[in-house]
C-alpha cells in the first residue's frame, strides 16, 4: 500500500526567514517569488473510473520526479512541485491490506494525514521481505541497441559524480556485448579501456558493493540453507573480535562421497579473493565410504587411506578463517554448508547470482559459467572435480559481477544504478535510518547511514534528520509490525486464520466475524496504535515544505 502527505503551507514568515538562511533556503525563496507567498505544493490524484495500478517502479519514479531526473507520473500530480524541500520515505512492512481494512480505527492518524492508501502491485508472485527494497533501490538504465549497420544508438545515462567536467560532457553509453558502461574520452584523459576498467568499475562497485549481492534470509530459507544450530553437530560463525583481521570474502567448495547416510564431506577448500589457498584438507567421514563418487568428487580410495581429520577438526579451522562478517562465495553453497554442518548468514551463491536462460527454476552449472565468462574449462576429463579450482572459479565469477554491475551476465535489457547514487548525483544528499543489514546492502556512496535496532530508535533519528536542511531524501523503516507477524506465523492456527482473512478481504468476499475476532489480538491492536502514533509524531516533526510518503510494500507479511 502507498499513502502520501504534503501539507505544505508557505507564508510570509517563511519567506522572511529564507533571507537569512543557507543556499537551499535562498533558492526556495526564489520559488516563492515565482509562485507567490501563499502558494503551496499539493498532491492531486487524477479522477478515473478505475484506480490506477501502482508498481514499485512507479513509487521510485515519483521520488525521482520530485528530486532528480524522473518524468511526471500518470497516477499522481504534484502542483507547485519545486516548493518541496525534502522527501521523507517511511517504509512499514507488515501493514497489509487486510490489516488496514479491519483495523483502520487503530490507524486514524495515518488515514487522516495521508488519506486513502493506494494498492501496490508485487513484481512477481513469489514474495520475500527484500523484494520491494531490491526493486525500489535499483534504477534501470536503458541500454543502446544495435542498428542494422552494426552501430549502437546512444542513450544518455547519469555519469559518475566524481567524473571530470570534460568527461561529464561526453556521451555516456552502454555496450550490448558485455553489459558494461563505456565513455568517450578526450585526449587529455586516459584511453577508453584504461578508464573503463578502472574508474568506472570502481564507481559501479561503490553503487553496488559486495554486500548488495549477498542472499537475504528469505532467499536462504527458500533454498534450504542451514540457518539454525539445530543439533550438537552444527556450529555457527562468530563476529570478528574488534580490531582483529578477518577475510572480507572467501571462496568455498566441498567434495562429498557416499556413505550409508548419503553424501558426507570428504574434502574442503577455501581461497581468498586472489585465489590463494587458505585451507585445503581431506576429511574422514563419520561412516565408512560406500561409493567414492570419483567421477564428480575426484576422491579415490588411495587418497583417503590415511586421513584422520574429522569434520570437527575442519570446523575449528574454518572458524579461524571465516567470521560472521566474512562473505562466503561458492556455487550451490547450501550443499557445502550442510556437509560442513556450518551456519553462516553472509553468502554470495553464483548458482543464483547468474540467471539460467530457462528461468528461475533452473541453475546454471559452474563449468558453463566458467567457460562463458572466464573463458576457462573446469570439471572436464575423468579425474573428477577439483575443489580448489571450483572455489577459485566461483570467487572470480562473483568478483566479475561485482566489478561490472548487477546487469552483467543476464539477458536483461537494462543496466542498474543505485537510487541513492542517482539522487546524490543530482544534488540531493540522502539519509537512511534502518537496520545494519539493510544499510550494508543498499546505503552506498555519500549516503548518511544511521543504524538502529528498534523502531523507537529509528523514530528519534529520523526526527533529527528531517530537521537537517542539507538532507533532501530521508528513508526510515519501522519494522515492529513485521516482526510481530513473523513471530505469530509460528502458530499454525493463527497463520491459517490470517491467511484466510487476507484472501477473503481482498477478494470482496464476506468475512466471518469470528475469524476477524481471532486475528485481532490485543498485541496486534497495541502494535497498530503505537505505529499510528509514530507516523503522527514523524509528520509533526516535518516542516511545511516536506513531503511524506508511507509505503507498506506488497503486503509481504510472513503469513501472506
Amino acid at each position: 500500500m502507498v499513502a502520501t502527505s504534503s501539507s505544505i503551507d508557505v507564508g510570509e514568515q517563511a519567506v522572511d526567514k529564507a533571507q537569512d538562511d543557507n543556499d537551499i533556503d535562498i533558492q526556495k525563496s526564489r520559488y516563492f517569488d515565482v509562485y507567490g507567498p501563499e502558494a503551496r505544493a499539493e498532491i492531486i490524484f487524477p479522477q478515473a473510473e478505475k484506480e490506477t495500478k501502482i508498481t514499485t517502479e512507479d513509487i521510485q519514479g515519483l521520488v525521482r520526479w520530485v528530486l532528480a531526473d524522473g518524468t511526471m507520473p500518470n497516477w499522481v500530480f504534484i502542483k507547485n512541485k519545486p516548493l518541496i524541500s525534502k522527501l521523507i520515505f517511511a517504509y512499514i512492512p507488515g501493514l497489509d491490506a487486510a490489516t488496514y481494512m479491519f483495523h483502520s480505527k487503530y490507524l486514524q492518524s495515518l488515514t487522516r494525514l495521508c488519506g486513502k492508501p493506494r494498492a501496490l502491485l508485487a513484481p512477481r508472485f513469489i514474495i520475500d521481505s527484500n523484494q520491494f527494497l531490491d526493486a525500489f533501490f535499483s534504477v534501470k538504465c536503458k541500454k543502446r541497441k544495435l542498428t542494422g549497420d552494426g552501430k549502437y544508438h546512444t542513450v544518455q545515462m547519469t555519469p559518475p559524480s566524481n567524473m571530470p567536467q570534460e568527461i561529464n560532457q561526453q556521451t555516456f553509453y552502454s555496450r550490448e556485448a558485455d553489459g558494461l558502461i563505456n565513455l568517450g574520452l578526450s585526449e587529455k584523459f586516459p584511453k577508453r579501456n584504461e578508464f573503463h576498467t578502472g574508474g568506472l568499475e570502481r564507481e559501479i562497485k561503490k553503487q553496488f558493493p559486495p554486500s548488495y549481492y549477498t542472499l537475504t534470509e528469505a532467499e536462504m530459507q527458500e533454498h534450504r540453507f542451514p540457518l539454525s544450530v539445530d543439533s550438537d553437530d552444527y556450529i555457527e560463525t562468530q563476529p570478528a573480535d574488534r580490531g582483529s583481521f578477518y577475510h572480507h570474502m572467501v571462496g568455498l567448495d566441498c567434495e562429498m562421497c557416499y556413505t550409508k547416510d548419503g553424501l558426507e564431506l570428504t574434502r574442503v577448500s577455501l581461497v581468498d579473493e586472489k585465489g590463494q589457498v587458505l585451507l585445503d584438507s581431506l576429511v574422514r567421514p563419520l561412516n565408512p565410504i560406500t561409493d567414492y563418487n570419483t567421477r564428480f568428487s575426484g576422491i579415490t580410495h588411495e587418497m583417503m587411506a590415511n586421513v584422520t581429520t574429522t569434520i570437527e577438526d575442519i570446523q575449528m579451522e574454518i572458524l579461524k578463517i571465516v567470521s560472521a562478517d566474512t562473505i562466503l562465495v561458492g556455487h550451490s553453497l547450501e550443499n557445502d554448508l550442510r556437509s560442513l554442518k556450518l551456519v553462516h548468514r553472509r553468502v554470495i551463491d553464483t548458482a543464483l547470482l547468474y540467471r539460467h536462460p530457462r528461468g528461475l527454476l533452473f541453475r546454471p552449472a559452474l563449468r558453463i559459467l566458467a567457460l562463458q565468462f572466464l573463458k576457462r574449462k573446469i570439471q572436464h576429463g575423468n579425474g573428477g572435480h577439483n575443489s580448489i579450482e571450483d572455489a577459485r572459479a566461483a570467487m572470480e565469477l562473483a568478483l566479475l559481477k561485482i566489478r561490472k554491475g548487477p546487469g552483467f551476465g543476464n539477458s536483461s535489457a537494462s543496466l542498474k544504478e543505485n537510487l541513492l547514487s542517482v539522487l546524490s548525483n543530482h544534488g540531493n544528499p540522502c539519509s537512511v535510518i534502518d537496520r545494519r543489514v539493510m544499510l550494508q546492502r543498499y546505503a552506498v556512496g555519500p549516503t548518511h547511514s544511521l543504524p538502529c535496532t528498534t523502531d523507537d530508535e529509528a523514530l528519534l533519528k529520523v526526527k533529527k534528520e528531517v530537521r537537517n536542511k542539507q538532507r533532501r531524501f530521508v528513508w526510515v523503516q519501522f519494522s515492529d509490525l513485521q516482526q510481530y507477524h513473523e513471530e505469530n506465523a509460528r502458530n499454525l492456527d493463527s497463520l491459517a486464520d490470517a491467511a484466510r482473512l487476507t484472501a477473503l478481504s481482498t477478494c470482496n468476499r464476506v468475512v466471518d466475524k469470528e475469524i476477524v475476532k481471532r486475528s485481532s489480538t490485543t498485541e496486534l491492536k497495541q502494535k497498530l496504535k503505537v505505529l499510528d502514533e509514530r507516523v503522527e509524531e514523524l509528520h509533526n516533526a516535518l516542516d511545511s515544505q516536506s513531503m511524506l510518503v508511507v509505503v507498506s510494500g506488497h503486503g509481504d507479511i510472513a503469513m501472506a
